[in-house]
């Protein structure tokens, strides 16, 4: 099965935390009807970056005809839900990650790049986007709030500490170098 229920269930929670998290990027009113609306419409702008980010590992790993299955880790919900109700200045968001089999460095390092650079990729289009000079309101903000999340998810994604992607990414680079 190339995804199961349960992955998928996974990444739609995913998103809807993250929708929580970036709330505060999406203009909206101070009632519960326009609160609830702002959390699913943060969590649509943000589920692409995610969904995409995530699904580029495991088909990656698919590609070297590895076993990739995504994993929700509720650890790093909960630590990120709690910054954000604290209003930390620093979030740390690991909501999910894809098991990995056994791998070369060379696989490793395409396997981990390859979520940051969907994340840059969908950041560059964004910005492009953005130079357009006929967007409405909502099309301003969905392309700016998309720009914002996919370069703050490359830009975190790469710090080289695990278990971030950076750290695999420059570890596997590190020993195809230099062993």
């Amino acid at each position: 099965m190339l995804i199961s229920i349960s992955e998928i269930l996974g990444l739609l929670l995913t998103c809807l935390v993250l929708g929580f998290i970036f709330i505060d990027a999406i203009p909206r009113g101070k009632n519960k009807k326009s609160y609830l609306k702002g959390l699913i419409y943060a969590g649509l702008i943000v589920s692409p970056g995610i969904i995409l980010h995530e699904l580029m590992h495991k088909f990656t790993a698919l590609f070297f005809g590895l076993e990739a299955v995504f994993k929700v880790f509720p650890l790093g919900i909960i630590i990120a839900v709690v910054l954000k109700l604290v209003h930390s200045p620093f979030l740390l968001i690991a909501p999910g990650y894809v098991e990995i089999g056994n791998t070369t460095n060379l696989q490793m390092f395409f396997i981990s790049f390859m979520g940051p650079f969907t994340n840059l990729v969908l950041w560059l289009i964004a910005k492009f986007r953005l130079k357009s000079k006929n967007l409405s309101k909502n099309q301003l903000i969905f392309w700016h709030v998309t720009r914002q999340i996919n370069i703050t998810l490359f830009i975190f994604n790469m710090i080289p500490v695990p278990p971030l992607d950076g750290s695999k990414v420059f570890y596997s680079l590190y020993k195809l170098i230099f062993s």
